[in-house]
This record gives structure tokens, sequence and C-alpha cells, in this order.
């Protein structure tokens, strides 16, 4: 439909704690290019994104708006706040009025592919809530405060989340707002949507989209990147 408008916001203020260092991960280095570039690139090129805005820590935001606004859908390189939920709320407040789904993504997932964020766009457009995941491989346990095994889930019912996650825009206003006003803890967006009894269309990512957080990811994303 043509009155569909996508804002991308990209969440790039965590404060890369476990990467070690003082520089954001968003600024390493991969293969002689910032990591946010590879990200924003990504949404660049999707056509489905109308424009992308950026979330970044008080102390990146003149390295990441130097590099985020080389690209034209780029319209904003916002601070973040204290919390993830904080950041995204900021990157939602600064996208256009014309919005009609929200995509959200951490900048950090610098592996993504248009086309993973065009089949998720499509999946949400249909079914109001969607993000990419993908089945474990791993055997997961549940472990007791002795660090003993309590049980073993099923694994084929599990998968592992990624993002983009992308919402209706007054769906996802709505979620934000009983989190906020509930001040659940939640670790991804989805988990807001869910809070509402609402349900999220997952579509299978790829393995390869994995998220930077430490040096070993790092190195696994140049190698990725170079083949």
């Amino acid at each position: 439909m043509a009155d569909r408008f996508t804002s991308a916001i990209i969440v790039a203020a965590g404060d890369s704690t476990r990467m070690g260092g003082k520089l954001s991960k968003q600024l390493i280095p991969i293969n002689d290019h910032p990591a946010i570039e590879y990200t924003l690139k990504a949404f660049q090129s999707c056509s489905l994104i109308d424009e992308i805005i950026v979330v970044a820590r008080s102390t990146d935001i003149d390295d990441i708006a130097s590099i985020a606004f080389e690209f034209r859908k780029v319209t904003t390189v916002a601070a973040g706040g204290a919390t993830r939920m904080d950041s995204v709320s900021r990157g939602v407040r600064a996208a256009d009025k014309r919005a009609t789904h929200y995509a959200i993504h951490d900048g950090a997932r610098v592996l993504i592919k248009p086309i993973q964020i065009q089949k998720v766009l499509t999946a949400a457009f249909e079914h109001g809530a969607a993000a990419l995941g993908t089945p474990l491989t791993d055997t997961v346990k549940v472990i007791g405060s002795d660090n003993t095994i309590l049980s073993t889930p099923d694994r084929s019912a599990m998968w592992a989340v990624q993002t983009p996650q992308i919402f209706e825009k007054e769906l996802y206003r709505r979620a934000m707002e009983n989190a906020l006003s509930n001040r659940l803890s939640v670790t991804d967006d989805c988990s807001m949507v869910e809070a509402l009894g609402e349900k999220v269309h997952v579509i299978q990512g790829e393995y390869s989209n994995i998220k930077l957080t430490t040096p070993v990811d790092v190195a696994i994303a140049e190698a990725l990147l170079s083949k």
C-alpha cells in the first residue's frame, strides 16, 4: 500500500562493556569500516524502509553522525537513554509523523541483509508484529542456584529471536506505554507486545545475523564479510 511508511530505529546506545576497551562497538573497525556502517548500508538498501533514525550514546553522537549522514535515508541521530527501552522511546519520538510501522534493530547486528529486513517487514504488514529468529541448535538446560541442572526444555519449540523486530505503529505505542506504566523488565521489543496478549509472527532468519558482543564476534563478523 502506498500509505505505508516505515521508520527504522537503529539502537546503538549500549555501553559495550563485554567488548572491552573504550571504543564503542558501533565504531569498531570491521575490515576497515566502522561496524555501524554495515548496518546502515543494509537498511539504506531495503526499498521498504523510508527513513532511518540512529540512537547513540551521547559520547558517540558526533562520530556516529559523521558516518550516518552519509546515508540519505538517515534523518536523525538522537542521544540514547539510560535503558534500551528509553533509547527506543527516543527513537520513536524522533520518527516521522507519517510512520505506520517501526523497525527496531540492534546497531551491532552488522550482518543483517536487506532481503531479511524485507521479509520481516512483509510479515509485519500482514500480521502487525514480526521478528527474525532461528531455531536453537544447542541443547538448553535450566540451571538452579547451585549450578546443577533442573530440567531440559524441548528444543524443538525454542528459537533465538534476533532483530529487526517490526511493529504496526499504534500496537507498538500501546505496548511501550504498558511496559513503562507497569515497569516491565524486558530484553527485547517483542516481549512488550507479548505482555499485551498480542502475537508476534516469527520469520526464520540466518545464523550469520550475530550481534557484536565480545571480541570473538568481531573476528567472526570479519571472516563472514570477507567470505
